[in-house]
Parts: C-alpha cells; structure tokens; sequence
C-alpha cells in the first residue's frame, strides 16, 4: 500500500501476498460455482463425498476447517437442492452420515474443476523449483503459527 509516496512494507510482505492470493482465489472460485447455485464450502462437502464416499457429517468439520454451526447450515443447503442426503449412522443413531444423492452425483460430474482452473492460471508459466520453494515458506511459517497457537496466544 502506498500512502504519501510511501510503501507500506507489511502490504508487500510474504504474508500480505499470501491473503492477496487467497482472497483472489477464493473470489475466482466463487464466480466458477455461482452459475451452478454453490458456494466454496458446499463444493468442498461434494468434492469430499465424491472422493471419499459417505462420510459422518462430525468428521467433515476437521478436514473442510469450518465451525460444525457452519458445516450444519452448509449440508442443510445441499440437502434441500437434493445433492446431499443425511442418513443416521448404523453404528450410532446419533450420527449423520452423508453422501451424495443421484442428483448431487450428477452434478458433481458436471461441475467445472474450480482448483484445476486456479492452479493452472496462477502458477503457468512459474517454474516448479519456485512453486516447491514458495509451498515450503507457506509450509513453515503456517507450522509455526499453529505451533505458537497451541501455545495460546501471547498477549
């Protein structure tokens, strides 16, 4: 960020090109699913389903890095558009599991790859080498901000 003829150095950081490339991606993804009716998170819960078959809906939380409230409102969406059917686990009643219906499977079929279309656009042209160097920074410094994290937060 410039302000008075002056950059910012922490707007020009790793990590402020890191959120950079995250908000981009994600605003890019979000037009991709728009034309089908589904958001980021909803193509995440159908991306998991279709490679990895049902699944209890407690165990998706982990690996889609959401709230359970948000995973709840997500599934409740796709399984009112019928994509996503929601079945009592045989082992524990108390347990949902889900998978994707006829429809949902479909549709997944359908559906443009949105990571694919990210993946091939932003890093064409950048040399591998480069790509394993930036995905080790990333790597590192995200390990040691989870790592101060399960310290608790320094005040």
């Amino acid at each position: 960020m410039v302000a008075n003829g002056i950059t910012d150095p922490q707007h020009e950081s790793a990590g402020a090109w890191a959120k950079k490339y995250h908000l981009a991606s994600r605003t890019v993804m979000e037009s991709i699913l728009r034309p089908h009716d589904l958001g980021p998170t909803q193509w995440y819960v159908l991306y998991h389903l279709a490679m990895v078959g049902e699944t209890s809906q407690r165990d998706l939380a982990g690996p889609l890095q959401v709230q359970r409230a948000t995973l709840t409102g997500v599934v409740s969406a796709l399984v009112r558009k019928g994509l996503v059917v929601q079945v009592p686990s045989s082992t524990d009643q108390r347990q949902k599991m889900l998978r994707l219906t006829p429809a949902g499977a479909a549709l997944w079929r359908e559906l443009p790859d949105p990571i694919a279309l990210i993946l091939d656009t932003a890093f064409d042209g950048i040399a591998a080498s480069d790509l394993e160097t930036t995905a080790h920074v990333l790597r590192t410094a995200t390990g040691k901000l989870q790592e101060l994290l399960s310290k608790g937060t320094p005040s």
